[in-house]
């Protein structure tokens, strides 16, 4: 959910999603610094609404942010929270690592619990690779902790500078090739979102073209392994099964065909 008006309206993202053909996969809770009144200004409620909407618009999965540190209330109910809503539903909430603020060479922790969501307990995950990029802290190791709780996946690439790029992947210094081929080959059942900057980009033309190299790299690295390492267990589609979508931003979004899921670490009750 974004600040335009359309973004916000779950009946026109039917009408468009139905249009065009393309699925709404997820839905992005409002919990960025510029969505802060976005339906309302309390978290919780913002939750409930992102959940609906995801629930109307058959998406599996609900992404938020950590609390900023301010939120100090919804700090400290956050991960009971998360727990709650989620077993309230079929929907997945899907916590994104976030990133220490810097400026030059200084740090703010502007986030609660932590920027790294693998220190706290949720059912579910989001990986960003321009955050890891970002925060300058391992990716891989980052996406290991994080296990069979991954639940989507936000694909950019970054050269960790201190602001959260989005480059194309391919353009940075994250792991992004190994990351696709991995959960090509383990089995993973969520989702692939492209999620990339075009700014920079001089003409409509060049937009379309960083954004076509965006999800040309993405289907070559998710195609599936000549030899997955568990055959009778593991099964991933290779490029030609890849279901593109397009996100709020215009960004293309890609995921696996259907595969088997690893055995999930037992949910706490």
């Amino acid at each position: 959910m974004w600040t335009d008006p359309v973004s916000q309206d779950i009946d026109a993202l039917r009408r468009l999603s139905d249009f065009h053909r393309v699925p709404v996969l997820a839905v992005h809770a409002p919990c960025l610094l510029i969505t802060q009144r976005v339906w309302t200004t309390d978290p919780w409620t913002k939750l409930q609404r992102a959940r609906s909407a995801a629930e109307r618009l058959s998406a599996s999965a609900v992404v938020v942010h950590p609390p900023f540190r301010w939120q100090r209330q919804y700090a400290r109910d956050f991960v009971d929270g998360i727990w709650r809503m989620a077993n309230e539903t079929d929907v997945r909430f899907a916590v994104e690592n976030m990133y220490p603020w810097r400026y030059r060479e200084r740090e703010l922790l502007a986030y609660a619990p932590d920027w790294d969501v693998t220190h706290d307990d949720y059912r579910h995950f989001t990986v960003d690779l321009s955050h890891t990029a970002t925060a300058r802290t391992d990716a891989t190791a980052m996406i290991d902790r994080m296990g069979d709780r991954l639940a989507h996946v936000h694909l950019a690439d970054g050269s960790g500078s201190g602001k959260d790029e989005h480059l194309v992947p391919g353009r940075g210094t994250q792991p992004c090739a190994e990351t696709l081929e991995r959960l090509a080959a383990s089995g993973f059942t969520g989702h692939v979102v492209i999620e990339v900057n075009t700014r920079r980009a001089m003409s409509n033309a060049e937009r379309e073209a960083d954004l076509a190299e965006a999800l040309a790299y993405t289907r070559l690295h998710l195609a599936a392994p000549l030899s997955p390492p568990h055959p009778e267990t593991t099964q991933a589609t290779g490029a030609a099964g890849v279901t593109e979508a397009t996100g709020a931003a215009g960004a293309p979004r890609t995921e696996p065909g259907p595969t088997t899921p690893s055995s999930a670490r037992s949910p706490r009750p």
